[in-house]
């Protein structure tokens, strides 16, 4: 999952770059990051009780699914899944 968030933050860090210059397929690039924050959006309003599994502030947790989306709530759903098995 740490490969999904390093991909997620270039792809952030290259958009925002697009916006202050000039690069090829910027715009492409731009409504791609939007796609894929509308979609964290939906995860957000979707998987309450896996970002409720965070240690730390809820808030924080939001921002972070906001971020990188699955990549950030699901090890923790899929380690309370193992726990509840166990």
């Amino acid at each position: 999952m740490n490969n999904a968030k390093v991909v997620m933050l270039a792809l952030y860090a290259i958009t925002i770059l697009s916006l202050l210059v000039a690069i090829p397929g910027g715009s492409v690039l731009q409504t791609i990051s939007l796609v894929i924050v509308v979609a964290h959006v939906g995860e957000v309003l979707a998987c309450q009780k896996q970002i409720r599994l965070y240690q730390g502030p809820l808030v924080d947790s939001i921002a972070l699914t906001l971020l990188f989306g699955f990549a950030h709530w699901k090890p923790m759903a899929d380690k309370a899944a193992r726990e509840t098995q166990a």
